[in-house]
């Protein structure tokens, strides 16, 4: 050993010392940090997950109250339109009108469940099944009893067209409009205001002669002339044409007509005799009186036949709602969802 050699080894002992320990340092504090990350995440990811499963999100549930069993059923709000769908309008019409038949109906349930006005809902409910003031609604079970064998193929078509306009409703200055549908018209649409006396900018009367195709445009009613008389409040005279028209609507509807002195909107006609329009002729004949009618409904908004009828001609669901409501806007139902269901 040369006189150098415990100088060397001192070095190379200190250098070793100087590039080892701070390595394993180093080595000790990412592993300790990565542990704390880790952690970190896990905890990050736990508090994530609580506070999506505890938040308050709007639930996309529809209550809707079934009038003949007299329950209340929670069905998921696009399965609640295919319903409707399915019970409002023939499964066997063009997909493009079935399409147009989802917008009006989900529109119909928005605009319904964010109105401050709630007439004849049950309490704890978003909307029933009774056609006078809501829309026919059936689940799967019913139409599957309803439609048997052909039940998957039907089924299938009205989700098919569900899906395609899912999450669209019809709005009016950035509001859902009253999507109001009906089955057949006289061969035009009424204005709002001419039938319910309320002006609606987007329900105005538009042509619609694709209806004269469908097998509800003409209907005959006879009811005994004491039924009659006693339905109206009056006494008929022997008079072969009853009534006399003082003024027809905008869409060729009776707006008001006399029948012996006394005076009648075509709709309180209509109401009280259970007709299928307010288009009406009245005549006697011996013991009945026999009613003629044009269309089938009450002829605000869209019509489901004329609707049928211009997608066989290669109209698409959004040139069908634009023409049977005016100067409206397809938009997206999320800005809605809050208020639909701020109750829930």
């Amino acid at each position: 050993m040369n006189k150098f050699q415990p100088l060397m080894w001192i070095m190379f002992t200190t250098m070793i010392v100087i590039l080892v320990v701070p390595s394993i340092l180093v080595v000790s504090f990412s592993n300790h940090a990565k542990k704390n990350l880790d952690a970190s995440t896990k905890q990050d990811v736990s508090e994530s997950t609580y506070t999506k499963e505890n938040s308050s999100e709007p639930s996309t549930d529809v209550s809707v109250y079934r009038t003949k069993t007299k329950v209340i059923e929670h069905i998921p709000l696009e399965e609640y339109v295919v319903g409707v769908v399915a019970s409002e309008m023939p499964v066997t019409f063009e997909m493009e009108a079935l399409k147009a038949q989802s917008l009006a109906a989900r529109t119909f349930l928005v605009q319904q469940m964010i109105s401050d006005s709630k007439i004849n809902l049950p309490d704890g409910t978003d909307i029933t099944d009774n056609i006078q003031y809501h829309q026919v609604f059936k689940n799967k079970k019913e139409l599957a009893n309803e439609w048997g064998k052909d039940y998957q193929s039907n089924i299938s078509k009205v989700q098919k067209a569900v899906d395609a306009t899912k999450g669209q409703i019809i709005t009016f200055d950035e509001k859902p409009i009253d999507a109001s549908f009906f089955s057949t018209s006289n061969g035009y649409t009424e204005n709002s205001e001419d039938y319910w006396g309320n002006e609606t900018p987007y329900l105005k009367s538009v042509e619609s002669p694709w209806d004269i195709k469908s097998p509800k445009f003409q209907y005959q009613t006879a009811i005994q002339v004491s039924k009659f008389e006693e339905l109206l409040g009056i006494k008929l005279n022997n008079d072969v044409n009853i009534g006399k028209v003082i003024s027809k609507s905008t869409g060729n509807r009776i707006k008001l007509i006399e029948i012996n002195d006394k005076r009648y909107s075509g709709k309180t006609i209509r109401d009280k005799l259970k007709l299928q329009s307010s288009d009406f002729t009245i005549k006697r004949e011996g013991s009945e009186v026999i009613i003629y009618t044009k269309g089938n409904g009450h002829g605000v908004g869209m019509s489901q036949y004329g609707a049928n009828g211009l997608a066989q001609e290669g109209k698409s669901y959004k040139d069908i709602v634009h023409y049977y409501y005016q100067d409206i806007t397809i938009s997206s139902v999320e800005p809605f969802m809050n208020k639909m269901y701020v109750k829930k």
